[in-house]
């Protein structure tokens, strides 16, 4: 669950990204964000994430009330994220395997199982069979499903997407965003942040349109 009550986030340049947002994402739902470049889409993720902080305003995550979370328990908290991110952020230096594995070497899970949830999650997105390629010789397609497989490997409630096909043609974009509904079929919460909406209109779920940082629509922020 996600919930955020009369939030606004102002730069130290005075920029208000988020201006006095209230919306509410239940257990197991899918939304999309969209609005104008520059909208706050990637700061409300942002939020959320705990990559930033609210000027004014409570994010309540899966019952965690952000505000009151230490630095010290960011880490700790993030786990329950999944992240992904419009240009991968992937590490040319290691096999689809090791990307992939990353957050479970972090957590601590033991090489047997770190295997079989690899191993798991790239079958999921369709590639089980560049486990030992290095990201570099994959296409843009396939960079963005690794960055799938690594954020839910640890098999997070909550997955936060930003422009996830924004770098894609219309045909990988729209298997890209089956992928996030399969996730969501078995009870994932997902929040999408995407400017397509040719695409997103077409899949049935909410939309939270944002314009200067606001709700276009307040009425439009309780999905549950």
């Amino acid at each position: 669950m996600i919930l955020f009550q009369n939030v606004s986030k102002r730069y130290p340049t005075g920029q208000e990204a988020l201006s006095n947002i209230s919306l509410e994402l239940g257990d197991g739902e899918m939304a999309f964000l969209t609005g104008h470049s520059g909208a706050g889409k990637s700061t409300l993720l942002k939020l959320t994430a705990l990559i930033e902080r609210p000027s004014r305003g409570q994010i309540v995550v899966n019952r965690k009330n952000l505000n009151n979370l230490g630095s010290r328990r960011i880490p700790y908290y993030r786990r329950n994220l999944g992240i992904i991110f419009q240009d991968h952020h992937l590490l040319y230096d290691r096999t689809v395997f090791d990307n992939v594995a990353l957050p479970l070497v972090i957590a601590g899970f033991r090489h047997r199982e770190i295997g079989r949830r690899v191993r798991a999650a790239l079958d999921k997105v369709g590639l089980l069979h560049k486990e030992k390629a290095e990201p570099i010789t994959l296409s843009t397609g396939e960079q963005q499903r690794v960055g799938i497989a690594r954020a839910v490997v640890t098999k997070p409630p909550i997955l936060l997407a930003d422009e996830p096909t924004g770098n894609l043609d219309p045909t990988l974009s729209r298997e890209i965003m089956n992928l996030f509904l399969e996730f969501n079929r078995v009870g994932v919460s997902i929040l999408v942040a995407s400017h397509d909406l040719g695409l997103i209109s077409t899949l049935g779920k909410p939309m939270i349109q944002l314009n200067e940082g606001r709700l276009e629509n307040p009425d439009q922020g309780t999905m549950a």
